[in-house]
């Protein structure tokens, strides 16, 4: 019975040897027919198979050009080594079916790789270079013929670079912090290197001595003297990848700030800090709380450039800035004498009211001392600058200069500034909901709108228009709409078209209607050129636009050599020849002429004249409209820059598009054959910022037009330079890039990017 059972225990060993042997034979004939030479395949037979004389996979090897870890940004390179399976080298330059791919395991991230045939003595070895950009696991998988090479997959992992002061921010911001005497402030500070990954998992990175803190005062205390009145510590958070950085003043005051990293400081680490005493905080906590209540301050108001001395300094936007004309009851009067430092006179400082209220901040006089006169106003939002000052120089109060860059900086001189002050920022914190991060307002700005529609109904509502007018069929479908029926999700019918709305037609028609709206034959918009940009707002005809080049020719000649102006007014014409109105640009503006001195403030007044005040009638129909689905107050929290990014995204570049409408010009063998693989493979490795940055290095834009690079006039051009291993150079004008040919991948990559890191303006948060 032993025997038996023995036998049959050693038929199955033998059976299942049988079957891996079958198994492996059938692998290799696979192997065998997958990677040899389809041109060849005929001449080889079962003797070449029995020699081993074919590719084998398994055989073939793979060796690193890097140590690890290794960092990312670097180009990597690694070789593979083919080999007959007798061991004997297999040229490369034959037809195998090598695939390389190397994937993000965590972010299913692809990279593109380039392959090149090495020319060593047995020319068996390709090259494989590729760049990494994300930090973390990599999966490198190389095969043949659909079968992996030696131990492929292999697993790899690129930590991030070191920590770029520019790229490190710290969380929350704000432009203006509000402390107390003693009180800690912790600062979140996310480290990152050049492209955007954490840094903070590395313990040198917590070393106090990496980060510094100076603290200058603002007219209060002397710089000397207030190493003593702060102090910092710093620890880290690995949980969340911040390095804590703990603050502490210890003197009431105005102070700016500065947090650097190895002495460079960071991206956002410059900032103001109002440290108020006990009393002062008592104070501004209830100007907060109780905002129904009046409430103003005391103040001193001065007109641009009036003084300026060693603890008092102008901005250089208030110096250049237009003088506004005095308003009712303001004193032109000047001081009989001088104030001690002052050699020259200045006009004397009028008593004025400041209000504040969780909205704005008024400046008001009171003509007659019993009629209140509003001299100018200023909402509470992060287009609002302050910037402080010392004492001025009659009653030595601290100084204040409000700029919102729209209306002529003002300059207020205040007893109690430091409590005004901090009772706007209070304000300003709770409109934009905390921080003056862009994203921090995007979040809050997303949160409270969705709480403004959620109180309005969600149901659906038809709109039946006609492809072929589309713009007039959409105005007569919502001619009738009130605020809720904007609010509602629409259905998009075509008509004379079977479709069911899913979201296809109504993004279709969102499409449509923005370009219809932009295109001049409706007469909406005209352009200052033949192309599709600078479109304005037409008002009238064509021939009322100002061109840029008259603009240039004010600037570059003397005024008498102006045949078109003379004084500060412009000709509105109906038609051509036809005179509609002459309107005057500053108030007596057709008694004022126009001089080399203040040529730059007429320019400036028919700007503003051009692009707002001309249109200001239809500006204000259009925020009415707008305004009734989204908040004035929420749209403040932006400047224009945030605006433009929130409402147009951050302008992705897609390598597949530049790919596919890009124009090549020339060139060799090697420059067509190989230095544009390596071109493309560069490109496809470039972030964001970069592709942003190799745009603005061509055509002089970081934007593409609404269609993409096939929309580009010109076309993206790339042209072989008949140079050899120096910088790209570009013709801005034709979007030309000219690309020298270079020996490899390495190269191309190190010069393009020096190129477009030099040689083309920053691209922050775009």
């Amino acid at each position: 019975m032993f025997y038996v059972i023995g036998g049959i225990t050693v038929s199955i060993i033998a059976f299942v040897f049988t079957i891996k042997f079958l198994c492996e034979l059938a692998a290799r004939v696979v192997s065998f027919l997958q990677n040899e030479d389809p041109g060849r395949r005929g001449d080889r037979s079962i003797y070449d198979y029995v020699r081993g004389n074919y590719l084998d996979p398994r055989s073939c090897k793979v060796s690193w050009d890097w140590k690890e870890p290794q960092e990312v940004g670097q180009t990597m390179s690694f070789r593979v080594q083919l080999f007959y399976k007798n061991g004997q080298p297999f040229p490369a330059h034959r037809p195998v079916g090598l695939r390389v791919n190397i994937t993000h395991i965590e972010l299913a991230l692809d990279i593109p790789v380039t392959q090149e045939v090495l020319q060593e003595p047995e020319s068996n070895v390709v090259k494989v270079a590729f760049t990494v950009r994300k930090a973390g696991r990599y999966e490198v998988a190389v095969k043949l013929g659909g079968l992996n090479v030696a131990y492929s997959p292999y697993y790899k992992i690129f930590q991030p670079g070191t920590v770029v002061p520019s790229k490190t921010k710290i969380a929350y911001h704000f432009s203006t912090l509000v402390l107390t005497i003693g009180q800690q402030h912790t600062l979140q500070i996310e480290p990152r290197d050049e492209y955007g990954n954490p840094t903070s998992n590395s313990t040198s990175l917590t070393d106090e001595a990496n980060y510094s803190v100076h603290v200058h005062s603002l007219g209060t205390v002397d710089d000397d003297s207030m190493e003593e009145y702060y102090s910092k510590s710093v620890s880290l958070n690995k949980q969340q990848c911040q390095v804590l950085l703990r603050l502490i003043l210890r003197k009431a005051g105005c102070f700016r700030a500065r947090i650097s990293y190895k002495d460079q400081p960071l991206s956002n680490g410059e900032f103001d800090i109002i440290v108020l005493s006990e009393n002062e905080k008592t104070c501004v906590e209830k100007n907060v709380s109780t905002p129904g209540i009046s409430i103003y301050f005391e103040a001193y108001l001065y007109s641009s450039g009036n003084y300026s001395n060693s603890s008092w300094q102008l901005p250089a936007s208030s110096l250049l800035a237009p003088q506004r004309r005095p308003s009712m009851g303001e004193e032109e009067d000047e001081h009989d004498s001088p104030v001690e430092g002052q050699p020259e006179k200045f006009k004397k400082p009028k008593k004025v009211y400041c209000y504040i209220s969780p909205k704005q901040l008024s400046v008001k006089e009171f003509y007659l001392k019993i009629i209140p006169w509003r001299l100018f106003t200023f909402r509470v939002c992060p287009g609002t600058k302050f910037t402080y000052h010392g004492p001025d120089p009659v009653h030595k109060y601290l100084t204040l200069v409000v700029d919102d860059g729209i209306q002529p900086p003002v300059e207020l001189s205040c007893k109690d500034r430091n409590i005004m002050a901090a009772t706007f920022i209070r304000f300003l914190h709770k409109n934009i909901g905390g921080s003056e991060t862009f994203q921090d307002k995007v979040n809050f700005f997303q949160r409270e709108l969705r709480h403004i529609h959620s109180k309005r109904p969600r149901t659906k509502t038809c709109l039946k228009v006609t492809r072929h007018s589309i713009l007039e069929s959409s105005l007569k479908a919502t001619k009738n709409f009130s605020v809720s029926d904007w609010s509602k999700n629409f259905e998009v019918v075509f008509q004379d078209e079977e479709a069911l709305d899913w979201g296809g037609p109504r993004r279709e028609w969102f499409e449509l209607i923005c370009k219809t709206l932009f295109e001049t034959s409706n007469q909406l918009f005209t352009r200052f050129s033949d192309n599709n940009q600078g479109l304005v707002r037409k008002r009238y005809s064509p021939s009322s636009i100002f061109h840029y080049r008259a603009l240039c020719y004010v600037l570059e000649n003397e005024p008498h050599s102006y045949f078109i102006v003379n004084h500060f007014i412009l000709d509105i014409y109906i038609l051509p020849h036809v005179l509609l109105q002459v309107v005057e640009l500053i108030s007596g503006g057709a008694q004022i002429a126009v001089t080399n001195e203040n040529k730059m403030h007429y320019l400036n007044l028919l700007a503003q004249y051009r692009l707002a005040g001309q249109v200001r009638d239809e500006v204000e129909h259009f925020l009415k409209g707008l305004n009734e689905l989204v908040p004035e107050n929420l749209l403040a929290i932006f400047d224009e820059n945030e605006l433009e990014l929130l409402m147009c995204g951050t302008g992705d570049i897609n390598v597949q598009d530049f790919k596919a409408h890009a124009v090549i010009v020339g060139g060799s063998w090697h420059f067509r054959e190989k230095v544009m693989k390596w071109f493309w493979a560069v490109v496809s490795s470039f972030t964001q910022e970069e592709l942003a940055r190799l745009l603005q290095f061509t055509t002089g834009s970081s934007q593409l037009p609404p269609g993409g690079f096939n929309t580009l006039c010109p076309s993206f051009q790339i042209i072989a330079a008949p140079t050899h291993s120096t910088l790209p150079t570009a013709h801005t004008c034709f979007n030309q890039l000219c690309l020298p040919t270079y020996d490899s991948y390495e190269e191309l990559h190190k010069m393009l990017k020096l190129a477009i890191s030099e040689g083309s303006e920053g691209f922050g948060m775009l």
